[in-house]
C-alpha cells in the first residue's frame, strides 16, 4: 500500500494502539503512539485528573501531523493512534496529507471496564465523560470508517484494512473523499 497516512482514533479504552499496531503490521507502514507526543505537562495534567484543554492538545497535535507529514513525504505508510476527538483536531492532521481515520467506538461500560483493566496508563477511567462529552464522531465529508470495539481485534483489524485498501486507491483521485461501499 503506498503512503496511506491512518488515524486510529477513538476515546480512552477503545484499543487504538492495539489496532494501530497491528494495521501498521498489515498494510506494512510504521507505527507511532499518539501518547508518545504529548508533553511531561500534558501527561502529569492527565495522571492527575484535569482533562486538556485545547490549549494543551494544540501543540500535541501539531506534531502528530508533523510525523504524518514526515512519513508521507518520504513515501511510507503510516499509523498513528490518537483520540482525534473533535473534527477541527481531525481538521489539523488531514494537513500532513492524505489521511484515513479509524474512528474505534463503544459502549461507555466497556470502554470503562477497559480503562480499569490498564495498568502503568496515565489516563484514568474517571476521564472517559469528559472525553466523551468531547467526541465528534466522523462527518459524512471525513475520510474513515467507525467500527464497534466489541467485534474482537482480529474483525475490526480486518474491517479496517479492508477499509483501507479500497479508500487508498480512491483517496489518490479524490483526496479526503469517503470511499462508497
Amino acid at each position: 500500500m503506498e503512503s496511506v497516512l491512518v488515524v486510529v482514533m477513538g476515546v480512552a479504552g477503545a484499543g487504538k494502539s492495539t489496532v494501530a499496531v497491528e494495521v501498521a503490521r498489515r498494510v506494512g507502514g510504521v507505527f507511532a503512539e499518539g501518547d508518545d507526543f504529548h508533553s511531561p505537562e500534558n501527561v502529569a495534567a492527565m495522571a492527575a485528573g484535569r482533562a486538556l484543554t485545547d490549549w494543551d492538545r494544540w501543540p500535541w497535535l501539531g506534531s502528530i501531523r508533523d510525523w504524518l507529514a514526515a512519513q508521507h513525504a518520504a513515501g511510507r505508510p503510516a499509523v498513528v493512534s490518537c483520540s482525534a476527538l473533535a473534527r477541527v483536531y481531525r481538521d489539523l492532521l488531514r494537513d500532513a496529507g492524505p489521511v484515513l481515520f479509524v474512528h474505534l467506538t463503544g459502549s461507555p461500560e466497556l470502554l470503562a471496564e477497559r480503562i480499569g483493566g490498564r495498568a502503568g496508563h496515565f489516563m484514568k477511567a474517571d476521564m472517559l465523560a469528559s472525553q466523551l462529552a468531547t467526541l465528534e464522531p466522523l462527518g459524512p465529508d471525513e475520510p474513515g470508517i467507525t467500527i464497534d470495539v466489541a467485534a474482537g481485534l482480529e474483525r475490526i483489524v480486518d474491517a479496517a484494512v479492508g477499509y483501507l485498501d479500497g479508500a487508498a486507491d480512491q483517496a489518490s483521485v479524490v483526496p479526503n473523499a469517503r470511499p462508497s461501499k
